[in-house]
């Protein structure tokens, strides 16, 4: 392949697109769409599949409509075809409950321009209609050999994995399996209809062997195995998630998500975890923080 075909392309960004608010997005929150959830991702949680209370990964949901907009504010339309789901990072003030009646809002911060592509910081506010603030997310859009030409603004909260840890066993392994459905259940669950999860051509067409599993499903994979293992399987416990999209999930993978302890301070333990498959890192840079 010539250096001509990696290069990536210079593309203008729209600046004025920055920390401008979106329009206001409603949802009301059922108790049967959190277990339709928990269901969707193999949650083996009782709470949320009863539907008491919502699995962390399941605020994805009431934002879905919201978290690309700011996007289409500062990247040019034109490219939208190389953009992916870099990393995502939940900061979560109280869980989500049956009967929440939730207003979500999200704006572009910044982007950084990187060698092989250019990432843009989007920041996601998600209150009741009274105005508390229920989780705040920060998403991180890639665009894959684009270059921006510079950085602007702000990024999202650093997450990194400390390769130091390896040196000790992990706390936790958890084996876990996507079913051969998993993709037919999670898109109508989480709302996320994009046809690389649903039809095995379009996913050819798009140069992968087959369909994909959603990103955000095997993230929820990382957060109940997190969940079960070290925060007694006590959502409102759980302060922070966020984790890098490493490579591709496939239904019918095997993986495995592994769990190393950080260290406490000021009433929360900090876990820092990685999911596999095989000597495949699928979910990097995994972070996790719980209140004792």
């Amino acid at each position: 392949m010539t250096s001509e075909t990696t290069a990536a392309r210079l593309v203008e960004f729209d600046d004025a697109g920055l920390e401008t608010w979106c329009d206001d997005e409603t949802f009301e929150v059922t108790g049967a769409r959190i277990g339709e959830y928990a269901a969707a991702t193999n949650d083996p949680i009782e709470a949320h599949l009863a539907g008491k209370v919502a699995s962390p990964v399941f605020a994805i949901v009431p934002v879905f409509e919201a978290m690309m907009m700011p996007v289409i504010e500062v990247a040019p339309m034109d490219i939208f075809g190389r953009v992916v789901h870099g990393e995502q990072d939940f900061h979560f003030h109280r869980a989500i409950q049956p009967g929440d009646k939730l207003v979500s809002r999200a704006k572009a911060t910044g982007y950084t321009s990187r060698s092989n592509g250019t990432a843009i910081t989007i920041l996601i506010e998600c209150r009741t209609e009274d105005g508390e603030l229920v989780n705040e997310q920060y998403l991180t859009a890639f665009f894959r050999n684009i270059d921006a030409g510079k950085t602007v603004g702000a990024a999202a909260p650093a997450h990194k994995f400390d390769e130091n840890l390896r040196a000790q066993p992990p706390v936790a392994v958890v084996p876990q399996h996507v079913d051969d459905d998993q993709t037919f259940r999670y898109s109508p669950a989480s709302g996320d209809p994009v046809p690389l999860h649903l039809d095995d051509q379009v996913a050819k067409d798009a140069g992968l062997p087959g369909i994909i599993a959603h990103g955000l499903c095997t993230m929820a994979f990382a957060s109940w195995a997190v969940l079960t293992e070290v925060g007694g399987s006590d959502v409102n416990r759980l302060k922070r998630f966020a984790v890098r999209f490493a490579k591709m999930v496939f239904p019918g993978d095997d993986l495995e998500t592994r769990i190393w302890k950080v260290g406490s301070a000021n009433g929360v333990t900090t876990y820092a975890f990685e999911t596999v498959r095989g000597e495949d890192v699928v979910l990097s840079d995994g972070l996790a923080e719980i209140a004792d």
